[in-house]
């Protein structure tokens, strides 16, 4: 009855569903108030395109009205088992999911509210790698046989060095450069004072190599190539690491330069200014974290950090001199 009364009063399309036409006039009033970033944008896109690919998976027809416990379960199950999906992946997806349905309410397309009951899991840290400070150098000095690729290098060498986002690398130019300080204004939070980061020899000599604009790529193609350069610089050791489904762990294996990332680099940074001991909030004040607890999770404590950290503490001992029997 309630689709009956939307077709017939909200004018729309018989044809079409009322919750996906629902969802799209969610995201039009959004963007024209310009109330998202492009990557938020592109997040409840996301989102529509697994509800659809569920619903032809499963055949589940849906609509407001069976919006209910069984369509949470079959869609976890479908999230973790059809699409792979982590855990945190799976929390943000149906977060925002419920951002959808609070405003579906707000606008009358319906009065079913089960998905209140619909609970988040948990997010838990990622674990990503992070290089040392003789990696880094080795990647800087790395020849990599091609001009595309020696860009992507420099630009992950650059972000590893400063800290930056990648999407915040768009926002160097001249006007950003005064005395040797990368004065950074990020979009990410607009309330956010500008970041001050200072350059150095390698930095600099960097800007100056593209006349203070970096070669940039799509996010997606830089992560792609920037596994080839670390693939040909021999960085093909295996490095295990855990993968949550919920309750569920996978311990899964892969080669180091399969796991690199743009993100890799601003964590490399994180851990490299806080292995050398500069205080937290010196640090935040460059990657322009405000939350102790996120910045933390950024910090990679390798196998040469815990070595140097039991020396520190014990190295100072020595064995006792054997006794006879």
């Amino acid at each position: 009855m309630k689709e009956n009364f939307n077709r017939e009063f909200k004018k729309i399309d018989p044809s079409k569903s009322v919750f996906y036409e629902a969802y799209d006039s969610f995201i039009e009033e959004k963007v024209k108030r310009r109330e998202w970033k492009p990557s938020t944008i592109k997040r409840y896109n996301n989102i529509k395109n697994h509800l659809v690919q569920f619903d032809k998976s499963t055949k589940y027809n849906l609509t407001f009205s069976n919006i209910n416990e069984k369509f949470y379960t079959d869609f976890t199950d479908y999230c973790y088992t059809t699409s792979d999906h982590g855990t945190n992946t799976f929390a943000r997806n149906i977060g925002l999911f419920k951002t959808f349905m609070f405003w579906a309410i707000k606008e009358k397309y319906t009065y079913n509210d089960a998905f209140r009951g619909f609970k988040k899991p948990d997010r838990v840290i990622t674990q990503e790698v992070a290089l040392n400070l003789d990696q880094v150098k080795t990647i800087f000095e790395f020849d990599t046989k091609s001009k595309s690729l020696e860009k992507v290098r420099d630009v992950f060498v650059f972000q590893c060095l400063t800290g930056l986002r990648f999407g915040e690398l768009r926002l160097i130019n001249n006007r950003t450069i005064r005395d040797g300080v990368l004065l950074i204004k990020e979009d990410k939070d607009v309330t956010k004072d500008a970041r001050e980061i200072p350059l150095f020899d390698i930095t600099k000599y960097i800007l100056k190599k593209y006349d203070n604009l970096l070669p940039l790529i799509t996010n997606q193609k830089q992560n792609e190539l920037i596994k080839k350069v670390f693939k040909s610089a021999e960085f093909d050791f295996d490095v295990e690491y855990t993968r949550n489904k919920n309750k569920q762990k996978e311990v899964i294996v892969k080669p180091f330069y399969d796991r690199i990332s743009t993100h890799s680099a601003r964590r490399t940074f994180i851990t490299i200014m806080k292995k050398k001991g500069i205080a937290d909030k010196t640090i935040m004040k460059m990657t322009g974290h405000r939350d102790l607890k996120t910045f933390n999770s950024y910090y990679k404590v390798d196998t040469e950090a815990k070595v140097d950290a039991i020396n520190l503490a014990f190295g100072s001992m020595e064995l006792p001199k054997l006794k006879k029997a």
